[in-house]
């Protein structure tokens, strides 16, 4: 049985996931989030750093090699988490959310394309923080679209933003040019 304040801290967060899911029907969040969604998946992620990295040179090119770090990385502990705790998605069980047709079926703890996301970005954020202006807007839209489109829980966006960044910083410590 769940203690009470875990029960609580369940209910804040179905509320905050029904507050953001609750727009699905409104057509341009669908259009944003349904393509802001995908920077964070594999394809994307790994494409954009593999694109850096062979047709860049310098410091984009020494960053792109931080962020296949990080991004390699970020992805261990996700699957470890994903494991240890298989939480089931917030469309399986909260009552209402609104979701698209073929939804994702593995467990939503935590949220992989936030903490892919996250993992490319900080490198650059760190080594070029202009871009921060653009990249940090593109890494929070991931990770409210997740929330959005019913997939995850706001803690499976949190606890990936933050698997995210630290790898990103981790790497970017370890591997300086």
């Amino acid at each position: 049985m769940m203690s009470k304040s875990i029960h609580t801290l369940y209910e804040i967060e179905c509320y905050i996931l029904k507050a953001i899911n609750r727009h699905f029907d409104r057509k341009a969040l669908n259009a944003y989030f349904n393509s802001i969604t995908h920077l964070g998946g594999a394809t994307l992620t790994i494409s954009s750093v593999l694109i850096l990295l062979l047709f860049f040179q310098g410091s984009i090119r020494d960053t792109a090699i931080i962020a296949a770090v990080s991004l390699t990385v970020s992805h261990l502990p996700v699957q470890i988490c994903k494991k240890l705790y298989p939480r089931k998605r917030p469309y399986l069980r909260v009552h209402g959310t609104r979701y698209h047709t073929n939804p994702l079926q593995d467990h939503s703890f935590p949220s992989g394309h936030t903490t892919a996301i996250f993992s490319v970005i900080i490198p650059f954020i760190i080594y070029m923080p202009i871009l921060s202006i653009f990249l940090l807007p593109i890494g929070l839209s991931v990770g409210i679209s997740r929330i959005y489109l019913g997939l995850h829980y706001p803690s499976d966006v949190l606890v990936g933003l933050c698997l995210g960044t630290l790898t990103g910083m981790i790497s970017s410590y370890l591997i300086s040019f």
